[in-house]
């Protein structure tokens, strides 16, 4: 059994908040948008690497420093589970058609994406694949509260969902 923290769209800010919905976790994982802010000075973020194997992707507003750190897309097993991580990917049925090749490529069971900030969970029958974008947990978007999930794979069970608020947008 593998507990997953989900986090994306920080935009450079990492609420502490996270350490204490994720103190049980085995891994973090993040769907892009790190920030510059973040990854560079932030002891929190920091803090983070440190305490948790962490998987991630880089997003669009990413510097070329964290895209050296992080790929635009991983794929991957955890438990008997097939993962797909890119931030920008859309969601069923309106993946972007880069995200829909490589779906058709690597058949993954869980696709995780960032990006729109629209925390989903859905599950898209036509390619047997939950897909889940957490939202996002930084102040800067559109958005009007600070989400973050928690779920577990357990062999090649995905299961436990919880959807985490963190507050609202600008406010820690």
């Amino acid at each position: 059994m593998t507990r997953i923290g989900l986090i994306s769209d920080t935009h450079g800010y990492l609420d502490e908040k996270v350490f204490g919905h994720f103190k049980d976790c085995d891994e973090v994982w993040h769907a892009g948008d790190f920030g510059d802010e973040l990854f560079r000075k932030n002891a929190s973020f920091d803090m983070l690497r440190m305490t948790y194997p962490l998987k991630g992707v880089y997003g669009n507003i990413d510097s070329k420093e964290i895209r050296h750190t992080f790929p635009e897309q991983l794929v991957f097993m955890c438990e008997g589970v097939k993962v797909m991580i890119r931030h920008i990917g859309g969601y069923p049925p309106k993946s972007n058609p880069e995200t829909q090749k490589e779906l058709a490529i690597h058949k993954p069971q869980l696709f995780i994406s960032g990006h729109s900030h629209i925390l989903k969970v859905m599950y898209d029958e036509k390619l047997n694949c939950l897909h889940i974008n957490p939202g996002a947990a930084g102040r800067q978007g559109w958005h009007t509260v600070r989400t973050i999930i928690r779920f577990v794979i357990d062999g090649k069970d995905i299961k436990n969902c919880e959807v985490i608020e963190l507050g609202k947008r600008g406010k820690g």
